[in-house]
């Protein structure tokens, strides 16, 4: 498994573990200003993960070019896309 393969997997995992906080902080009727606090934490840590994500498309884009250049410069545009939307 590629480096970043394992960095976004433990991301995402304890972006999940995360998440059950949540919900336990839910169930427990915690301060909603926590609930929120934590929910941007998760948030960030998404846009963080979607951004290892993006960043290693494109690495991947310029390492391993496309033979047809219409379609490498189709894959540059999609990353970039990707990149802009977040």
């Amino acid at each position: 498994m590629p480096t970043c393969d394992k960095t976004v997997l433990n991301r995402l995992k304890r972006t999940e573990g995360q998440l059950r906080g949540i919900q336990k902080m839910i169930s427990e009727e915690k301060d909603c200003t926590a609930i929120v606090t934590q929910l941007s934490a998760v948030r960030s840590s998404v846009d963080h993960i979607m951004g290892l994500i993006v960043a290693e498309n494109l690495k991947s884009c310029f390492e391993n070019p496309e033979i047809d250049a219409i379609a490498q410069e189709a894959k540059v545009t999609e990353a970039i896309k990707l990149i802009m939307k977040k």
